[in-house]
């Protein structure tokens, strides 16, 4: 095998290289509007967008009304919400996250009670009722969390055209299924396109 060889020479110059590393802040509430979730139908995958949008026209046309809260989640975000929550929750020590590129946060605080307090915030200031997975159908752009109201005693049209009539809520799970639109019945809000 045949080896190179390179001569190097030597500088004057021996003042020592310098790379700036920023600090990390530590966590808190403050992270919570970084990152931010989507409201928007559009930034779901086109498949999923498509029988999203069916769904919720076939809502309207029955008299319904929807409310979309989030649709894609950022994974920085989806890193945030799981951690503060897991930190909150006593299921992982603030020093046991990983770190993750892109997010210069410091979860360990001065003490072990300020940093549950500083994750607990976050908790509370993300509103997180279900434990939020670090990798979701959020942050692959098949899920959508939505609130549906007025449909109590309206008939709807499933995606075969069946007139399907509606008492309670959970009636629309099966017409969701029909377009594609999966209900999570764990998560009130939560539809994906495989349901979890």
């Amino acid at each position: 095998m045949a080896t190179a060889q390179a001569t190097l020479t030597p500088t004057a110059d021996q003042t020592p290289a310098v790379v700036s590393v920023p600090a990390k802040e530590l966590s808190g509430a403050q992270w919570v509007a970084r990152f931010p979730t989507s409201a928007s139908v559009d930034d779901l995958t086109p498949d999923f967008r498509t029988k999203v949008n069916n769904f919720i026209a076939a809502i309207t046309t029955a008299g319904g009304s929807v409310r979309i809260s989030a649709t894609y989640r950022p994974k920085e975000r989806a890193y945030l919400m799981h951690y503060s929550a897991a930190i909150s929750n006593g299921t992982i020590a603030p020093a046991s996250v990983p770190a993750m590129d892109g997010v210069n946060i410091e979860w360990v605080h001065d003490t072990p009670a300020e940093s549950i307090s500083a994750a607990t915030s976050m908790k509370t200031a993300y509103a997180i009722v279900f434990p939020p997975a670090l990798v979701s159908r959020h942050s692959d752009k098949t899920a959508i969390d939505m609130t549906i109201t007025g449909m109590s005693g309206k008939s709807i049209v499933d995606a075969a055209g069946t007139a399907v009539s509606i008492t309670n809520l959970s009636d629309l799970n099966p017409v969701g299924a029909t377009y594609g639109v999966n209900k999570l019945v764990s998560d009130p809000p939560h539809w994906s396109a495989d349901g979890h």
